[in-house]
């Protein structure tokens, strides 16, 4: 059986990019497509050969991807993969558009609906250098809503990394979805029994991530903690800080590990339609204390892995705080429970099993 592997474009190095890059080391046969390719702010593909699009010659167009929006759909389209028997796409946006043989099957891996043209406000707010285009940018966008429903019935069968991004696929999409949460690289992360007196937060600093809330929560409490990651909303943020707070940037990899082992915590405030940070810290033997919707539904076990509030308030992160600091955890099962269910293994088992019951039953609706 020959297979495609197709990616929206490998420009950065994100969630979605650390999944293509697991489904080609696991299709090490398969070819792999994208619209551009910049080997050196992406995922390692090895020698791997990479096809791209037309958009590839274009001068600053890796560095620049997100203002080629309008081009993606057309690009897609005319990719030639009439020569493959499964087609597997992993796409926030454009990727599900690729065209397949009349007899061939197309499974998309979605990491969440085109989110710019169904949330444009909120994705504005993280990208608000475009803000001031949003006459404009609303004129297009309403003519790539139309693309995106009518390309959106290409795959044959979607998977979902949560039940939250299933359902906006039925409701948006309509179309066969499948949740197979995503996994992590269990190997990255080292257990710690020993928890030091400080709780951690590892995300970029922009505003739907809701630091805000947390900071003014430790600012009553007056506890230490450390977050890791930078963005636009630092310099805000860190005004807005006491001195238990401490902002420690860019980390390396393996300092990352060590934080995330021996805190007492990880603090997550966003709604998140998947998120990884509260699988790692689980893995790494450590509760999480998130904010109780979206992705962290599928992954957290209340009271026993984390604790979920139900506000996105510094008020109710308190009182969560506070439930956490009289629990004695079982950090051994804590990380159980994530290499369990969120390995590498565990998540291409679930894979293996629901391509072949698609390659041999045909489409079904829903599995978790």
């Amino acid at each position: 059986m020959k297979i495609a592997l197709v990616h929206d474009y490998l420009t950065q190095c994100g969630g979605a990019e650390r999944v293509f890059e697991l489904l080609c080391k696991h299709y090490s046969e398969a070819d792999v497509f994208t619209s551009l390719y910049d080997a050196e702010r992406t995922i390692d593909l090895g020698d791997r050969l990479v096809q791209t699009s037309i958009l590839q010659n274009i001068p600053g167009a890796t560095k620049h991807f997100r203002l080629l929006a309008p081009l993606y759909f057309p690009v897609f389209r005319n990719l030639d993969l009439q020569d493959y028997d499964l087609i597997i796409s992993s796409s926030s946006s454009f990727a599900k558009a690729v065209r397949k043989r009349a007899d061939a099957h197309h499974i998309c891996f979605c990491h969440n609906i085109t989110r710019f043209l169904w949330d444009t406000q909120t994705y504005l707010r993280e990208f608000s250098t475009y803000r001031r285009f949003y006459p404009l940018l609303n004129q297009v966008f309403q003519w790539m809503r139309q693309m995106d429903l009518k390309y959106s019935q290409e795959p044959d069968l979607y998977i979902a990394n949560s039940s939250v991004v299933a359902h906006r696929i039925q409701k948006t999409y309509n179309k066969p979805v499948v949740v197979i949460n995503y996994p992590i690289d269990s190997n990255q992360f080292v257990f710690s029994e020993q928890k030091e007196d400080y709780y951690l937060v590892s995300t970029r600093l922009i505003s739907y991530k809701r630091i805000d809330i947390v900071i003014e929560a430790f600012n009553w409490l007056g506890l230490p903690l450390l977050i890791m990651g930078n963005g636009p909303e630092r310099q805000r943020l860190e005004a807005q800080a006491m001195g238990n707070i401490q902002f420690l940037g860019h980390v390396s990899d393996e300092e990352r590990t060590q934080l995330m082992s021996k805190t007492r915590a990880v603090v997550v405030a966003a709604l998140e339609d998947y998120g990884l940070v509260p699988v790692e810290a689980n893995a790494s033997g450590t509760p999480v204390i998130a904010y109780g919707a979206g992705g962290v539904l599928d992954t957290q076990i209340a009271e026993e892995t984390g604790i979920l509030f139900n506000r996105q308030t510094p008020e109710s992160l308190q009182a969560a705080l506070l439930k956490a600091n009289k629990i004695n955890w079982n950090h051994r099962k804590i990380r159980e429970h994530a290499l369990r269910h969120f390995s590498e293994e565990a998540f291409f088992r679930k894979v293996d099993h629901v391509f072949g019951r698609f390659m041999t039953d045909g489409p079904f609706v829903t599995a978790n």
